[in-house]
Order: C-alpha cells, then structure tokens, then sequence
C-alpha cells in the first residue's frame, strides 16, 4: 500500500524516514525521481561505510517561504518519519506514532549567499485560529535528499489553515569574512498553509529499487532554496593540499594566507559526504599536523562558517609545507538527527592520515 493510499484509507502502517523530492513555492510538488538516481558503489563492497540507499523517495509541500530581516526561512511538511537522534555517541530512535500527522521541516539560510545556516537554535509554534497546537525546539537533521534542515513529527488535528512561527537566537558558530559579526540576532517569520485532505492526496512516494544497497539517493532539486552541498574542491579557495575518506565523510583540506583568519596558514577541512557531497555539520574535529616528526600543529579544527569556504573546520598554524603529515579525529560524531540512509553512518569514523 502507498502512503498517499493510507492517508486516504486511514489505516495504520509502519512509515520509514526518507527526506524528500522537489516542489514548487505555490505547494505544488514535483514528480519523485526514478529509481536509478542514486549513487553506489557495488553491494557488500568494503567501502559500504554505513551509508546506504534510503528504499524509497518522497515528496514533499511547501507550507512557505519567508524572510525576516538577514535571514530567510522555507517550512515544508511530508508524512511522518521515523528518525534518529544522536547524543554524544549514542543513537536513539524516535519512531512515528499513529497520532503524528506530518514531519514539519525548516530550513534557514542567508538571504546574501544563499548558505544555510546550521546552529540557530530553532523552534516552531504552531497555532490555529490563535489557539497554540504546539510548541517546541525542533531537531538539527541530516538526510540524503535535503542535506541539512530542521525537523519533526507533529500532531495537529482538523482539516484547517494553520501558522507556523519560526524562530531561532543566532548562531554560535565561528563566522569569518563578511560573516564576521552577522546571524547573532534572534528573528523570528510565520507562514501560513491549509491542512487538509486535498492537500495531503500530493504527497507521493516512490520505491528506490536500490534501496540498502551501499550508496545514496541524490539530493532533491529544490529550486531557489539551498541544501547545503558542498563546494568542488577546484572552486574553493587557497591551495588544495589534498582528500582523503574515511567512514563516509571525506575531507578536502586546503590552505590559505588571508588576514582575515589571523597571522599565519589557515588550514581549513571541508568535510562532505563521500556520497553526493553534502557538507556534514555538528563534528568536534581535532588535528595534528607533523613535520620531520615534529608537531607543527596539534588542537581543535573550529566548526566555522565563511562565504568562500562554506561550513568547514579550521585552525590557525605556523605555515605547512610539501609533505607535512596530516591525522585529522573526529572527537564528537556529528550531533544532528539522522533520516533513514544515514543513522548508521559517522559514529565511529576512524582517525585518517594523509601527507599534504
């Protein structure tokens, strides 16, 4: 049975998490993608690295886009989901019930650079007719098709027209460039969609008939709204010094001599899935830079967000030359919920070396 025949039909079925196809800003959706958009490698290759084809693709509604002040806002809305949430390095599930009528999502990013905005601290007030349905601070998701967003499943009610308040404090992230000293003040947008059967009969699903095979869908192609993908490591700046993958992530590290960054070599890391390049948020990443068995460098890579380099990790060093050893560890996996395709993957990425 499809989920658009559930929703019809009322009948209780287990619903997987699997974010999500295109739409158009009236609400309309797009048609899902065949079955053969993903990208993989052969099954039960040593290269699966807990990354996997999600079975199937969905839609999605726009409820609306909005702006309020240097930010703006998408909210959109598909069937529930079943999720996981990461703490430190524990997993937890955070299954559909049958009271959930939808997964709400959000998205933020800057109205100049159209770079999406992680580390905002969102959360969402639903209300209708003025009356509160819910409120509270949504999760920081990842999924295969929409990269970085917002999300969580919801209970309203009635068929009816509901608003939908985003609003976030700013974020915490490290900006630099012209991001120096902006996103740290609050703002807050509302929109307002209808609710109601007609609307839910556009949301579709398609099976991915290379669904838990190692790789992954693409992502969605959502028009005018980022997702946060990352960079060709050609068109970032600096000088590329190299890449290396471990656990699904690969890490593209250049370097660069701009005062902006301080007085020495900015060595910065893009980290972007292995599949589809999409940049991966929320890790605490440390370092050690060698040289003739000498440590040149050894702390942090400092999640930071800047409009040439995008969300990387970097650190300030005392120069690096042709041939310097790199190890790079991932202390904390990236804390963001996960959709199906990717709750198995960047819990335990080993330590990776290379020689710039």
């Amino acid at each position: 049975m499809k989920r658009r025949q559930y929703l019809a039909a009322g009948l209780s079925v287990p619903l997987l998490a699997g974010c999500l196809d295109g739409q158009t800003d009236d609400g309309d959706t797009t048609n899902a993608e065949p079955t053969d958009s993903t990208t993989s490698t052969e099954p039960g290759s040593p290269d699966s690295d807990g990354i996997y084809v999600q079975p199937f693709v969905e839609n999605m509604l726009t409820a609306g886009t909005t702006a309020s002040g240097e930010y703006e806002f998408g909210v959109f809305y598909t069937f529930p989901h079943q999720f996981w949430t990461v703490t430190g390095t524990e997993r937890s599930e955070q299954p559909r019930s049958d009271d959930h009528s939808l997964h709400l999502m959000a998205s933020v990013w800057d109205s100049e650079t159209e770079t999406v905005l992680p580390n905002t601290g969102l959360s969402v007030e639903i209300t209708r007719d003025g009356d509160l349905v819910s409120e509270e601070v949504i999760y920081p998701m990842f999924s295969q098709r929409m990269g970085f967003h917002y999300g969580a499943n919801f209970k309203l009610g009635d068929n009816g027209t509901y608003s939908v308040t985003v609003s976030i404090g700013g974020t915490d992230l490290r900006r630099t460039g012209s991001f120096e000293g902006r996103f740290e003040d609050p703002a807050s947008a509302t929109v307002d969609f209808d609710f109601t059967k007609e609307q839910r009969d556009k949301l579709t699903t398609q099976d991915i008939d290379a669904g838990g095979d190692p790789g992954a869908v693409e992502p969605m192609d959502m028009g005018m709204l980022p997702i946060g993908r990352a960079k060709d490591p050609a068109d970032l700046p600096g000088t590329v010094l190299g890449s290396t993958t471990a656990d699904g992530i690969t890490y593209v590290v250049t370097s660069i001599g701009d005062e902006r960054f301080g007085d020495g070599t900015y060595v910065a890391v893009s980290a972007r899935t292995r599949y589809n390049a999409l940049l991966v948020p929320a890790m605490g990443l440390s370092g050690t830079i060698t040289r003739d068995g000498e440590t040149v460098y050894n702390g942090a890579f400092e999640r930071t967000l800047d409009p040439e380099l995008d969300y990387h990790y970097g650190a300030l060093v005392d120069g690096v030359e042709t041939g310097d050893e790199l190890s790079l560890s991932v202390d904390v996996p990236p804390q963001v919920a996960r959709h199906q395709g990717y709750e198995t993957a960047f819990l335990d990425t080993p330590t990776v070396d290379m020689t710039l």
